[in-house]
C-alpha cells in the first residue's frame, strides 16, 4: 500500500512537471506530439470533410461582381461579415439586379401606386435596393454573426451540371458554419423574411399584407437559387476574363 502511494505521488510529480514544461514550450513544439494513441487518432479522424473541402472552389482574388464567393477557408469575424454585407449590397450584381427588377416591375406596373415615368422607376429601384440592403445586413451580418454561420458561397470545382444544380439549391437551405460544419441556413432565410417584413414600412399600402410579404420572400429565395447557380460557374468565367488580356498579348 505504501509502495503504491509512493508510486502515485511520484507519478503525480512527474505529470505536474510535464504539464508545466509543456505550457512553456512554443507553438511549434506543441504541434509535434510524441506518440498519439489509437483513440486519439480516432478522435481526429472525423475531420473527414477534407474530401468536401478539396472539392470546393476558392477564388484567388475577391470578385467584385459576387463578393461573397470565398477566397479562403478560414472563418470570418463579425466585422468581416459586416464588411461583406456592405460589399454585397453595393456589388454590380446587386445594383444591376435592382435596376433590372425595377424595369420589369415598371413594365408590369407592379407597385402601381409608384406610378410610371422616371419618378416611378426611381421609387421601384429604391425599394429594391432597400430590400437588398436589409437582406444583406440581417442575413450576412446580424444573423450570421449571432448563429456563427458562414454567409460566403463555396462553389464546387470540376462539377457536372447536375452536381452544380444540386449544390446551388442545397446552399439555399444549408450553409457552412464558422467551425467548419454545416447547419440549416437560418441566417439566410431569416434575413430574407426580415427584409421583406421591414419593406412593409415603405412599400405601397396594397402590398403590405402577410400574403404578399411571404410571396416576395418566396421570390427572393427562388432568385437566390438562380444566383447560386451563376456563382457556380463564375470562377470559371472570372478566370477566363482575367486571362484574356494575357492571351491577346
Amino acid at each position: 500500500m505504501t509502495v503504491s502511494l509512493a508510486k502515485l505521488a511520484l507519478l503525480s510529480v512527474v505529470m505536474t512537471a510535464s504539464l508545466h514544461s509543456v505550457a512553456q514550450t512554443s507553438a511549434s513544439s506543441r504541434e509535434l506530439p510524441d506518440a498519439p494513441s489509437a483513440k486519439q487518432a480516432e478522435r481526429t479522424a472525423p475531420a473527414e470533410p477534407v474530401k468536401d473541402e478539396s472539392s470546393l472552389g476558392l477564388l484567388v482574388k475577391r470578385s467584385r461582381v459576387f463578393p461573397d464567393l470565398a477566397t479562403s477557408k478560414g472563418p470570418l469575424t463579425s466585422g468581416e461579415k459586416f464588411k461583406l454585407s456592405v460589399n454585397n449590397t453595393l456589388s454590380p450584381a446587386s445594383v444591376g439586379g435592382s435596376l433590372l427588377g425595377a424595369g420589369l416591375s415598371q413594365a408590369m406596373d407592379s407597385y402601381s401606386d409608384y406610378g410610371q415615368g422616371a419618378e416611378g422607376f426611381g421609387k421601384r429601384f429604391g425599394s429594391s435596393m432597400g430590400r437588398s440592403a436589409s437582406r444583406q445586413f440581417f442575413g450576412t451580418y446580424v444573423f450570421a454573426s449571432a448563429l456563427h454561420q458562414d454567409p460566403r458561397y463555396f462553389p464546387i470545382k470540376n462539377a457536372t451540371l447536375k452536381q452544380s444544380l444540386v449544390h446551388a439549391l442545397r446552399r439555399v437551405v444549408i450553409t457552412p458554419t464558422d467551425d467548419g460544419g454545416h447547419a440549416p441556413n437560418y441566417s439566410g432565410l431569416l434575413g430574407i423574411l426580415t427584409a421583406e417584413t421591414l419593406a412593409n414600412t415603405y412599400l405601397p399600402d396594397d402590398d403590405r399584407t402577410a400574403g404578399k410579404t411571404f410571396k416576395r420572400a418566396g421570390k427572393s429565395i427562388a432568385l437566390r437559387a438562380g444566383t447560386n447557380m451563376l456563382k457556380e460557374y463564375w470562377p470559371t468565367i472570372f478566370k477566363k476574363l482575367r486571362n484574356k488580356p494575357a492571351q491577346q498579348n
